[in-house]
């Protein structure tokens, strides 16, 4: 559901960031990748740490920038593509595991690929399931060749998703303007009107941005 404050004249609806579908792939993708790097990359590592981080820092950067929507289109763009940034890095994580390792990156023509594309998974969970399936219907695809893929693959839907949401943010800010120019509006419309201007308002506040 989308945050409000005060005055939404002022400020337009902004958070309900749960329904992106950017942040609920990355969210997924998250979840997926703490499984992989128990299972496959070294405790205490390097790698493992980067990997998580650059995981998370993907679905909460979604989530941030939703939220700072309501001041500054520039600010919400700025952490959407922090996200980008980030999940662009755990790709190459994924691709270095499967080429570390030997194992096949799969192609875009692969039918599996697209299978997990189209499947519109949920959940870790689902994956999982799927992932097992895809195991035994063919067996000379191994498990981290399988786990290794999807992370990719999710990453690669992932960035894809931001890329045309950074796009529609930005045909936003040229059309309508920021935070500012908003309340610039507001403000000549009630000195025409000859009625009270509006005060300034209190910025919603919101942590920092993760970075990778």
């Amino acid at each position: 559901m989308a945050e409000k404050t005060g005055d939404g004249g002022i400020y337009p609806k902004h958070g309900g960031f749960e329904k992106l579908l950017s942040y609920q792939v990355a969210e997924m993708l998250y979840d997926i990748t703490v499984r992989f790097t128990k299972r496959y990359i070294e405790p205490g590592s390097r790698t493992r740490d980067q990997m998580e981080q650059a995981a998370r820092s993907g679905s909460r950067n979604i989530a941030e920038g939703s939220v700072f929507s309501a001041t500054s289109k520039k600010v919400e763009m700025n952490l959407t593509n922090v996200a980008r940034a980030s999940l662009t890095e755990l790709k190459k994580d994924y691709a270095s595991f499967l080429r570390q390792n030997k194992l096949e990156l799969w192609p875009i023509a692969d039918p599996i690929r697209q299978e997990l594309i189209d499947r519109r998974f949920r959940t870790a969970d689902e994956v999982a399931h799927w992932a097992a399936g895809v195991h035994k219907r063919s067996p000379g695809r191994g498990h981290a060749e399988i786990v290794g893929n999807i992370g990719h693959v999710y990453c690669m839907v992932a960035i894809g998703l931001l890329d045309r949401q950074l796009a529609t943010l930005a045909r936003e800010f040229t059309e309508n303007g920021g935070f500012g120019e908003r309340l610039y509006r507001l403000r000549k419309q009630a000195r025409d009107d000859g009625g009270q201007q509006p005060k300034d308002p209190e910025p919603p506040k919101g942590p920092e941005p993760l970075k990778p």
